[in-house]
């Protein structure tokens, strides 16, 4: 009886953990199912959920971020431009004129030709390194080729045979005494 009694508890003790969980579940879920027709209606409504998009929102967004700190920087720093060309203009107003409209777009100015000359700078930079790169890349292309025609050529004359099928020892024997006498002037040499 015992033992029975036991396994009655245990039944009762998982079937509440059951109860519990399920009463979560719909808690989380908002109440009970759906009907068909009601998800079949939610399915059919578009919500606007697209991954793609979002993306590229967020990425718009992260962008715009930068740019706006990126004009706050350089807003920053014309400022203080503008500080150090207000200074030195008040200098030059007790001399008097309109020279401050000038100085600045002297200041433009040489920044923009700065600018162009680095800019062409490293433009010829580039094109010098592409033009190595090029040459580089021929030479190699054609000691490949002319190596490839070297080899075509000795296999050609390695693979020639007399009319009986014997194989011409003469190319054979020329091979083997040019590399003889390659062997020969490194060994001397070294």
């Amino acid at each position: 009886m015992k033992k029975f009694h036991q396994r009655d508890e245990h039944e009762t003790d998982s079937s509440k953990a059951a109860e519990t969980k399920r009463r979560k579940n719909m808690k989380r879920l908002g109440g009970g199912g759906l009907s068909l027709q009601t998800f079949a209606n939610m399915k059919s409504n578009k919500n606007g959920y697209n991954p793609a998009l979002i993306k590229k929102q967020k990425e718009f967004y992260k962008n715009a971020k930068y740019v706006s700190k990126f004009r706050k920087s350089m807003k920053q720093q014309n400022v203080y431009d503008k500080n150090e060309i207000g200074e030195s203009s008040k200098v030059d107003d007790n001399d008097g004129g309109d020279d401050d409209d000038d100085d600045k777009q002297k200041v433009k100015s040489n920044k923009r030709i700065g600018l162009e000359d680095v800019y062409k700078q490293t433009k010829e930079e580039m094109e010098k390194a592409r033009m190595e790169r090029e040459a580089m890349f021929q030479a190699k292309k054609e000691a490949k080729e002319e190596a490839e025609s070297r080899r075509k050529v000795a296999k050609g004359k390695m693979m020639r045979k007399t009319r009986h099928g014997q194989p011409v020892m003469k190319y054979r024997i020329e091979h083997l005494l040019d590399s003889i006498k390659k062997s020969a002037g490194i060994d001397g040499s070294a």
